[in-house]
């Protein structure tokens, strides 16, 4: 017999129940606005967005609303995206063909187009100065980095032609090994890193201020990098290999203690195959499969039948993504080895397809990683130099290089 009595504890129970559950979500709420409130107060850059070659492969008016693809103007906005670096990246393949100095040319060009569609939304930015006005005057400030140093062309004058035209970084190699510097991806390391060019290139990115970019190069060109070049330098979208074992294109800690100890910066990558060794695995294990089965069956790998399979495959066997959590542990391993000043945002949007963590799906979503920063206790001085402020104080620290040069 249910008594009285049991009904009034039974109800205070709930009572309870219900109050700390809505104080749970006001907490919540509230962590999440101030998340929101951090990511549009401070300088947010993120720098490594394929949006260039996305566009050069199927045109779409970024400055507006788009319906693919994972930046445009009010996405950024919502976001808080203030300098996004426009990746002006050239397939690897292209050094032995040749057209890499064209097709950068052609994607710088895009860049400046979308800014000549919206002046009132884009600024081209080609140095603090300008990225500091671009947020001054309430604009999306889109800066440069070239991804593969193959445009250079075998020419050193380049370098300054390159600067000239806005690039602010240049990422010295790419999948295959090239005219600069051995690649993490490729077995055939030809000049066991860097090539004696590829040195004096990074003499010259000194020379005239343009950032000297480590992603994607092997373990060797990394050290000798460090050896030859005079100013900090950059991984604009890399994360730590400790959560990838054996992932060349990851940096061991040895290598980030030593890229914070030249006043650099490592951007991490929210690719999960980056981020996961699961995901990481996954990744391998599917091109391997898919390779295989289009060698087998006579088609080339970008034939609508392997994209058929591939669509199946990943329906049979669904991809592992990162959690928010996951990204913010390769932040969290960082400052443990270096300390808050040597760690930024380098999503790799619109670069890494779809294999983007839960909730980091696109450019309006990075107040959810800040978000995590405040659960795990991140201070708002902190997340701001993680933001933007770490990256602008090397940027800052190469341009004062080349202005003493």
């Amino acid at each position: 017999m249910i008594t009285k009595a049991t009904i009034l504890i039974r109800a205070s129970i709930m009572a309870v129940l219900m109050f700390s559950i809505t104080a749970v979500s006001a907490d919540q709420d509230s962590l999440n606005e101030k998340a929101r409130r951090i990511a549009q107060q401070y300088l947010l850059t993120d720098t490594h967005i394929d949006v260039p070659y996305r566009l050069h492969a199927g045109w779409v008016d970024v400055t507006e609303s788009a319906t693919d693809g994972q930046f445009d103007y009010p996405r950024a906005v919502q976001g808080g995206l203030n300098l996004p670096f426009m990746s002006i990246y050239t397939p690897a393949e292209m050094e032995a063909e040749g057209g890499s100095f064209e097709l950068a040319n052609q994607l710088i060009d895009s860049v400046e187009a979308m800014v000549g569609r919206a002046p009132e939304k884009f600024m081209l930015v080609g140095s603090v100065a300008d990225a500091r006005q671009a947020m001054q005057e309430g604009k999306v400030g889109l800066a440069m980095g070239m991804e593969n140093g193959s445009p250079i062309d075998n020419k050193i004058e380049n370098v300054q032609f390159f600067a000239d035209r806005g690039i602010s970084y240049i990422t010295l190699t790419h999948g295959l090994s090239n005219q600069l510097s051995d690649s993490s991806y490729d077995d055939n390391h030809a000049w066991d890193g860097l090539s004696p060019f590829g040195k004096d290139v990074i003499r010259e990115m000194n020379r005239v201020g343009v950032m000297v970019d480590i992603s994607h190069v092997s373990d060797a060109a990394f050290w000798q990098t460090l050896e030859v070049t005079g100013a900090p330098v950059i991984a604009s979208h890399s994360s730590a290999r400790k959560f990838t074992p054996g992932f060349e294109r990851n940096m061991s800690d040895e290598m980030i203690v030593a890229l914070a100890k030249n006043g650099g910066v490592i951007q991490i990558n929210w690719g999960s195959s980056f981020l996961t060794e699961k995901a990481n695995a996954y990744s391998t294990e599917f091109w391997e499969t898919r390779k295989a089965w289009a060698k087998e069956h006579g088609f080339d790998e970008d034939s609508p039948e392997v994209k058929a399979y591939a669509k199946e495959y990943k329906e049979k066997r669904p991809y592992p993504y990162a959690t928010l959590a996951e990204v913010a542990d390769h932040f969290d391993h960082v400052i443990k080895l270096t300390g808050i000043d040597h760690v930024g945002l380098g999503s790799d949007f619109d670069g890494v397809g779809d294999s983007l963590p839960i909730g980091l799906k696109d450019v309006s979503q990075y107040p959810n990683l800040v978000a995590e920063f405040l659960r795990r206790g991140y201070s708002e001085e902190d997340i701001a130099k993680i933001l933007g402020g770490n990256l602008l104080r090397v940027w800052s620290a190469v341009e004062a290089y080349a202005a003493s040069r």
